[in-house]
């Protein structure tokens, strides 16, 4: 492809012009970071690897489109930008999609075993894996494909064992009992970013703790009565008096009559239900760090399915739920009910498959990151790791400061096995680098590895580096390590980002990203989640088939703000394919009026006409204004800026007022504002570039230009021997006089096409409009002969509307242009509506019963509504009586 001066299409067709730029780009190594000139510094992305099991919905849009407008930007800087692609093996969402093909084969993961299951898992992946893939190229994904990486390949799963064993050495991984989520459908341990907290409407249940020596009881309420089964303790608080006298005493588990102890502790509320709380410190969280602070038995009651197990007495085989009605009917015949009422509480409920999580105590595998966490503090708190926006260290210090030991097991089969194997002579456990043969304490033969797989963070956390060659000092690890940014969503803050981090500090001693930039999540155009439940969701590859990847891009990018939710509507998307379309349009004007010409570079500075200085200035305003934004992460609003200008002052004003030139006769004149036309436009293509890479391209290839491509052009650079004030405060005159007269026309329905008379009391600025008449003459339809503008008026015309600004006035005679007497009428009868609406809206807000009981926000918007009218009917009473 090379600058094309061929007559360019009429419309702009994303269909015929995406894949193909994208494979041309490809084709020609322009993704890689080799592009740039040799001992460039390097600008680096780690993609956030999308599940393998994915498909692409908006939050993949948003954060593809954002790295991508960063990678090309740095691109275009002369940086070698290189951003790293993946995806993650998704543990647990890749295991249920394997398990639910093999239930519609009429068998199970267990019956096919492990070794056939993995089989399956990885022809599963390699048929659909690469799905999620593809569309993140449909979104214009300059990454670079040759690099690209799986959290599962033998290269990450060796930098997986190799973190083990490190910290293993280091005694930081053990192997302990502690309460953990379980999902009983699963039967595996669950992180907290895998467990939502939802409200559920359920039952609060009151009833009787007898006190074993007969003398009465102990009222207390809970909402799981099930885990009544597994409670070691009542605990009250110790300044309540109803209780106080309780405190040492002895109670009896209702139906199992298993002896337990009445405690103090100060974590009960007093005002929560009856003010004592029944302890079950083997389901329940909070209770299980009161068992640990008062030595109490912890008793776990359920098996891994969620059936009750032999503790639970003769509930034992029963399903959590039917034990829990079978309990309860048996404590209404004994007599230990109080009550039963409506509660809602908020329960952890599975991300996938939406089951209830039980908290249970498990032996599992842990990780000690209280030392990487501190390393991860300082690197925050010292700058070397800047996080976007900033509000956000405050969540960073509050869950690193209260970091617990980390849960690295997962009770699954797809995933990077534990490489710990233990004997099953003498117990000891082996964990090495290369699979042992022997017990590394006894020398027996006869161990076996250790069935779990590694928590799919664990692999994550080592993505910035492991992606790059570590363990191995490679020169991708040597030149792009650490990387540069890291962009991801608020809400996996701590379950990736800082376990990034601190992975990065542990094995590497570097932090693994210089910059954290957090986006927030994609709400429909009311604010609401996206979710197929509501109906609600876009999907992404629908938009961009209808409307372009580019109008996509752009509405996300300027729709977005660091930290903040976004609300993303079909109505921005189709106003900006609209602007795509513009821009389209604004080239075609340009390619169509350059003749035989074909300028590149800056134009020359001298001999410049004021609109020319005008557009210069501008131009080299926004370049200073857009790097200072993007140097302060402000891309949505560093977008918005380069289409207001693109839009508002280059297609609406400079070229409007180019063709007064363009279709005149000085060919000096013409050559130099070709010039200009093709340089600015040059440049705002060059910086609209990695919000719309597509149309941007396409156009570019059509316009004069030096290169071979946009997507490697350099960056603009700021020139402030444009900066021209004088002229743009001349200008921003004449618009305002122009915007002025246009008013004056719609408000008096002047028919478009016909031309008006107007004066100008020019004072101090009679010569700088004379100057410019054809540009009024051209903009606002104006009569030539019947076009006067005088420092100093003879006279001031009748029945003309008016208009001053900035100390120009501004007349046009009506007579002639418009019927007055329809006019007046017209105006009349409005002026009638609207005095009626005045006396209503009065009446409402004088009416006490209106203001002493409707919403503040009813009232202020009755009160803004009058404001309003009575402007609307000031401005036809001054209208009238121009027309008197």
């Amino acid at each position: 492809m090379s600058g094309n001066m061929q007559e360019m299409p009429k419309t702009y067709d994303f269909e015929s012009t995406e894949e193909r730029l994208y494979k041309w780009w490809w084709d020609n190594g322009w993704f890689k970071p080799e592009v740039a000139d040799e001992g460039a510094d390097p600008y680096v992305i780690s993609i956030p690897p999308p599940n393998v099991t994915g498909a692409l919905h908006q939050g993949h849009a948003l954060f593809v489109t954002l790295e991508d407008l960063m990678i090309r930007h740095a691109r275009m800087k002369g940086l070698a930008a290189l951003w790293v692609p993946g995806s993650d093996h998704a543990g647990i969402a890749t295991q249920l999609q394997v398990e639910r093909m093999l239930n519609r084969e009429g068998t199970s993961r267990k019956e096919v075993g492990r070794e056939e299951f993995l089989r399956r898992t990885w022809e599963w992946k390699e048929t659909y894996g690469g799905r999620i893939v593809e569309q993140l190229r449909r979104l214009g994904a300059s990454c670079d494909w040759d690099r690209e990486r799986f959290t599962l390949d033998e290269g990450l799963s060796r930098a997986v064992r190799e973190a083990f064993v490190r910290w293993y050495e280091q005694g930081l991984i053990y192997r302990g009992t502690y309460m953990i989520n379980w999902s009983p459908n699963l039967q595996t341990a669950v992180s907290d970013l895998e467990v939502d907290r939802v409200e559920q409407q359920g039952h609060l249940y009151h009833f009787k703790y007898p006190l074993k020596d007969g003398d009465g009881f102990i009222p207390v309420a809970t909402t799981r009565p099930e885990t009544i089964l597994g409670d070691t303790a009542v605990a009250v608080h110790p300044d309540d008096d109803r209780y106080r006298q309780y405190v040492g005493k002895t109670v009896l588990v209702p139906i199992l009559n298993r002896e337990i102890p009445v405690i103090a502790d100060e974590y009960v509320d007093i005002e929560f239900g009856t003010g004592a709380l029944k302890i079950t410190p083997g389901h329940d969280p909070n209770d299980y760090e009161i068992g640990q602070r008062h030595d109490l038995e912890f008793i776990n009651i359920l098996n891994k399915d969620a059936t009750l197990n032999e503790n639970a007495g003769p509930y034992a085989g029963l399903d959590r739920f039917e034990a829990r009605e079978k309990l309860w009917a048996d404590m209404e015949s004994a007599g230990l009910v109080i009550k039963t009422e409506p509660y809602t509480h908020v329960v952890p409920v599975a991300q996938r498959g939406g089951e209830l999580i039980e908290p249970m105590i498990s032996t599992q595998w842990f990780a000690d990151v209280s030392g990487p966490a501190a390393m991860a503090l300082e690197a925050v708190r010292d700058g070397r790791i800047e996080i976007v926006p900033e509000r956000f260290v405050k969540v960073w210090e509050h869950w690193l400061t209260n970091i617990q030991p980390w849960c690295i097991s997962r009770q699954l089969w797809w995933g990077h096995r534990i490489p710990a194997w233990h004997c099953t002579d003498c117990g000891a456990v082996t964990v090495e680098r290369e699979d042992p043969t022997e017990c590394s304490s006894c020398g027996s033969p006869n161990i076996e590895q250790d069935p779990d797989v590694l928590d799919t963070w664990f692999s994550s956390g080592l993505w910035p580096f492991s992606t790059l060659g570590w363990p191995d000092e490679t020169p991708d690890l040597q030149r792009f390590y650490p990387t540069t940014m890291m962009e991801t969503g608020y809400d996996i803050l701590f379950f990736w980002v800082a376990r990034m981090v601190m992975m990065g500090m542990s094995f590497t001693d570097d932090v693994p990203f210089r910059i954290i930039y957090l986006h927030g999540l994609v709400r429909d155009e009311h604010g609401k989640k996206m979710s197929k439940s509501y109906g609600n969701v876009i999907d992404p590859i629908e938009v961009m088939d209808e409307y372009g990847t580019d109008a996509l891009r752009f509405t996300l990018l300027t729709g977005s703000t660091p930290g903040n939710d976004l609300n993303l509507s079909l109505d921005r998307i189709a106003s900006n394919r609209n602007f795509a379309n513009k821009i389209w349009n604004t080239a075609r004007f340009l390619v169509s009026n350059l003749e035989d010409e074909y300028p590149v570079g800056p134009p020359p500075v001298d001999n410049l006409s004021l609109p020319d200085r005008w557009i210069l200035s501008r131009l080299h305003h926004l370049i200073a204004t857009v790097d200072r934004l993007f140097e302060t992460h402000l891309y949505g609003e560093a977008g918005r800026q380069i289409y207001d200008f693109l839009w508002g002052e280059y297609a609406d004003w400079y070229i409007e007022i180019s063709k007064s030139v363009l279709y005149g006769g000085d060919e000096a004149a013409k050559s130099r504002t070709r010039h200009i036309l093709t340089y600015v436009l040059d440049q705002s293509l060059r910086m609209l570039h990695p919000y719309v890479p597509y149309v941007t391209e396409e156009i570019w290839q059509h316009i004069p230009h030096e290169g071979e491509a946009l997507i490697i052009a350099r960056w603009p650079e700021l020139d402030e021997v444009h900066y021209d004030d004088e002229a743009e405060d001349q200008i921003g005159l004449i618009m305002e006089l122009i915007r002025a007269i246009r008013n004056i026309r719609g408000e008096y329905k002047v028919d478009p096409g016909r031309r008006v008379n107007v004066l100008i009391n020019a004072g101090e600025w009679a010569d700088l409009l004379n100057a410019q008449r054809d540009v009024f003459v051209r903009l606002v339809n104006i009569e030539e002969k019947a076009f006067i503008i005088q420092s100093d008026l003879d006279e001031v015309p009748e029945q003309a509307a008016s208009a001053t600004i900035g100390g120009v006035t501004v007349f046009m005679p009506l007579a002639g242009m418009v019927d007055l007497d329809a006019e007046r009428k017209r105006l009349e009868k409005e002026l009638d509506q609207i005095t009626g609406q005045i006396k209503r809206s009065e009446q409402l807000l004088s009416n006490k019963d209106f203001t002493g009981k409707a919403p503040p926000e009813i009232i202020q918007r009755e009160q803004d509504k009058l404001a309003d009218l009575k402007s609307s009917q000031a401005a036809i009473e001054e209208r009238l009586t121009t027309l008197s």
